[in-house]
C-alpha cells in the first residue's frame, strides 16, 4: 500500500513501444550457386519447379530442366528444352531464394550445412534490428548468366531501388558473397552514377577479384562436386554438373585474369605420352593462362550430352571465351564512387588449389580427351579452399579496411568472426575477435 492504492503487478505494467533500431538498408547478394532456381514451363500455364538447389530428384531435374546451351545472339544461357525458362523466386524480399537453397522439410530436418547459404547472417541481422522488406533484402539471380548481361545488372538495380525507398531514401549498404562481387564490379563500371546514387557501404567477401585458377580449371575440364559428404550420393554428379558450367558464362568470367600480376604464375599440367619414330616418352608439358584455352579446346573436343534421344555437342565454348574477355575489361575498369566506402573480407590459412596437375609419370595422359575423366591432382596455396586469398585481397579499390579470416569459401557466411566485422563495419557492433588479419588501406596495391 503506497499513499492508499495498491502497487501493479510487474506482468500488467504498461510497455512503452520501443522505437525501432536506426538502420541503413542491407542488401546481400549472392554468388555462383548460391540462388534458388526455378524451372518455369513455358506451355504447362507456366508452372515452376525447383531445380537447384534440391536433394531429392537432383539428377534427374538437374538433367532434365538446367542443362544450357549459350546463345552467342542474345548473350544468354538458355535450356536445352526451349518450353522451359529458368526463373528465381522473389519471395520474403528476395532473401528466400538465397537462405536456405533447398528449403524442403527433409533437409530442415537434417540441418544439412552445405545448403544453409545466407541463414545464419540473415538470423544475425535480424537480431541486430534489421527488418524484412524495410531494412533487409536479398537479391538472387540466375547465376549461370554473366555477370554484365542485362537482365542481372536491371534486377541488381531494381532491388536498390526497392531496398531505397523502403527505408526513407537512405543509401543501401551490399554484402555480397563469392562471385556477386564481380557482378557488383560489373554494375559499379557500367551503371556509376547509379550506384553512387544508391550504394553507402559495400562489404565484399569471398570474391575472386582476379579468378579462381584452380577451382575454375578443373570445373571446366572435369566439374564440381557442390556438395561433399554422404548427402553428395543424393546430389547433383560432379560431372553432371560439369556439362552446366562449361556453357555458362559466370564461370568463363572466372578464370584466371590475365592482365594480373600473380606471385607465381597459375598452371594446368599434364603427364603426357608421346611417340616420336616409333620411340615412346612421358614428359609433364605446363599450360600457363593463356595457353590453357587450347588445352581446353582440346581436352572437351569429344564432350557431349544425350538429350530426350539427341546427341548435343559441348566443346570448350570461344563465343563465351570472347564475351567474358570483354567482362574482365568491364571489372578492370571499375572504380569506386566518391563517397562509398569499400570493405574486403577473404578467406585465410586453407589449402586452396592454384595449379592443377592430370596424370602421373606412371600413368601418363595419352589423348588429352581422357582429362575430362581424370582425377585431379593440385598444388595449393593460401585462401579460403575455393578462392586464393591473393586474388581474394586484389580488388583495385581504397579500401577502408581489408580482414582476413580463418575459414573456408561458404563458411565465411557464418563464421562469428565476419559477423563481428560486419557489425562493426554498419555500426551496430564495435566487438571484433582478436584472430583474424586486419589492415587499413588507403591503395590496395601496397598489398
Amino acid at each position: 500500500m503506497v499513499g492508499g492504492g495498491l502497487l501493479p503487478l510487474p506482468c500488467f505494467r504498461t510497455r512503452k513501444p520501443q522505437p525501432e533500431p536506426d538502420r541503413d538498408p542491407v542488401l546481400l547478394v549472392s554468388g555462383i550457386g548460391g540462388s534458388i532456381l526455378h524451372s518455369r514451363n513455358k506451355k504447362l500455364f507456366g508452372l515452376e519447379t525447383r531445380v537447384w538447389v534440391r536433394i531429392i530428384l537432383a539428377e534427374l531435374l538437374f538433367n532434365e530442366r538446367l542443362i544450357s546451351l549459350y546463345n552467342p545472339k542474345t548473350g544468354y544461357a538458355e535450356c536445352v528444352d526451349d518450353h522451359l525458362e529458368i526463373v528465381v523466386p522473389d519471395d520474403d524480399n528476395g532473401l528466400y531464394a538465397i537462405d536456405i537453397l533447398d528449403p524442403s522439410s527433409l533437409v530442415k530436418c537434417l540441418h544439412v550445412d552445405d545448403v544453409y547459404h545466407f541463414h545464419d547472417m540473415i538470423d544475425m541481422l535480424v537480431g541486430c534490428g534489421y527488418k524484412k522488406g524495410t531494412t533487409l533484402f536479398g537479391y538472387g539471380y540466375d547465376f549461370r548468366q554473366s555477370n554484365r548481361i542485362g537482365k542481372i545488372l536491371d534486377g541488381l538495380k531494381k532491388k536498390l531501388e526497392t531496398a531505397f525507398k523502403a527505408s526513407g531514401g537512405r543509401k543501401v549498404n551490399l554484402i555480397s558473397h563469392s562471385m556477386g562481387g564481380l557482378l557488383i564490379s560489373c554494375f559499379m563500371s557500367l551503371h556509376n552514377d547509379i550506384f553512387s546514387k544508391y550504394v553507402n557501404k559495400w562489404i565484399s567477401i569471398a570474391c575472386p577479384f582476379q579468378g579462381a585458377p584452380g577451382c575454375i580449371n578443373d570445373c571446366l575440364l572435369t566439374g564440381l562436386q557442390f556438395v561433399e559428404g554422404i548427402e553428395s550420393q543424393f546430389f547433383v554428379s560432379r560431372w553432371t554438373f560439369h556439362q552446366l558450367l562449361v556453357e555458362c558464362p559466370s564461370v568463363y568470367e572466372m578464370l584466371t585474369n590475365l592482365g594480373f600480376k600473380w606471385h607465381a604464375q597459375p598452371q594446368i599440367q599434364v603427364w603426357q605420352k608421346n611417340s616420336v619414330d616409333g620411340k615412346t616418352s612421358v614428359g609433364l608439358k605446363s599450360y600457363g593462362p593463356t595457353e590453357s584455352f587450347a588445352l581446353f579446346a582440346e581436352a572437351l573436343r569429344n564432350n557431349e550430352i544425350q538429350f530426350k534421344g539427341k546427341t548435343v555437342a559441348l566443346p570448350f565454348n570461344f563465343d563465351i571465351l570472347k564475351w567474358a574477355t570483354g567482362t574482365r575489361k568491364v571489372i578492370d575498369n571499375a572504380r569506386l564512387p566518391d563517397g562509398v566506402s569499400f570493405y574486403n573480407i577473404y578467406g585465410i590459412l586453407l589449402d586452396t588449389p592454384f595449379d592443377v596437375c592430370y596424370g602421373s609419370e606412371t600413368m601418363p595422359i595419352e589423348d588429352l580427351s581422357e582429362i575430362c575423366k581424370t582425377l585431379p591432382v593440385y598444388s595449393y596455396v593460401d585462401g579460403d579452399g575455393t578462392v586464393p586469398s591473393e586474388s581474394a585481397k586484389a580488388d583495385g579499390f581504397p579500401a577502408v579496411e581489408r580482414a582476413g579470416v580463418a575459414a573456408s569459401h561458404r563458411e565465411l557466411l557464418k563464421d562469428a568472426t565476419v559477423f563481428q566485422l560486419i557489425q562493426k563495419w554498419l555500426g551496430v557492433d564495435q566487438k571484433v575477435n582478436k584472430h583474424l588479419t586486419t589492415s587499413k588501406v588507403v591503395d590496395a596495391s601496397l598489398m
